[in-house]
């Protein structure tokens, strides 16, 4: 059985007065893509930026490599080596693609240049726009960008948040390609609406469902089970 990397115990989290995560409970392992899937607002995203101490949950224990973690600040987290892509990217519209990466880079030095190298050798499109403005970027290389300066960091666990969403098929097709990449160097969680990204990717899943996990297992097993996509994702095997 391999390391648990991320372990998630009965964590609830509040959006105001809004109860989001009602006890979730998760593994994650090193040798893995796990992905928390779902209908809209059943708490996927809710639940990695918990895990990232973007959102502070009123109960439960998240720990990462064996330390707790829920009482932990979001650069706290960061530096502990847990990467996060949000929703809307977060890119810097108004700086350079060189300037986005340096900024995201918690540390200047050779290692991280090394891996600086590594990341535009995935992404080819920000080394032919180093100098551009992000704000004039495609939508998917705007995405590409919000990866690379995730993994820039000595990043052991990367957190990406629905990286397909308004993305065309092709652009698609290229995420897939980089995250089958990047998980040789770091375990991946993803949140992700797309079931045939996310099953083109995943090894384990999470289904979540009103801020509960309802079901998980090994992605392979999922792609065929009709029932269960049926009953918690909306996908028939007609429309599919």
């Amino acid at each position: 059985m391999s390391e648990t990397v991320l372990k998630v115990e009965g964590v609830h989290t509040f959006i105001g007065q809004h109860h989001i995560l009602q006890g979730i409970s998760f593994e994650v392992g090193a040798d893995a893509v796990t992905v928390l899937i779902g209908r809209n607002g059943a708490g996927k995203s809710t639940a990695i930026k918990t895990v990232m101490g973007l959102l502070p949950p009123s109960e439960g224990r998240i720990l990462f490599r064996g330390k707790e973690i829920q009482r932990r600040k979001p650069y706290e987290i960061a530096r502990m080596g847990i990467g996060f892509v949000p929703e809307d990217m977060g890119v810097f519209s108004g700086l350079t693609v060189e300037e986005n990466m340096r900024v995201a880079m918690l540390i200047e030095d050779e290692a991280t240049y090394q891996r600086l190298d590594r990341t535009l050798e995935m992404f080819a499109d920000l080394r032919k726009f180093w100098k551009a403005k992000a704000g004039n970027l495609s939508g998917g290389q705007k995405q590409m960008l919000a990866i690379a300066r995730a993994i820039v960091n000595d990043t052991s666990l990367l957190l990406i948040d629905e990286p397909s969403k308004g993305l065309a098929p092709i652009i698609v097709e290229s995420l897939i390609e980089v995250i089958n990449r990047i998980k040789d160097h770091s375990v991946v969680i993803l949140v992700e609406q797309n079931f045939s990204m996310a099953s083109s990717v995943g090894d384990n899943f999470y289904i979540l469902d009103d801020g509960i996990v309802v079901h998980s297992g090994i992605m392979a097993e999922l792609v065929h089970d009709e029932e269960l996509k049926s009953n918690y994702l909306g996908i028939s095997k007609v429309g599919g």
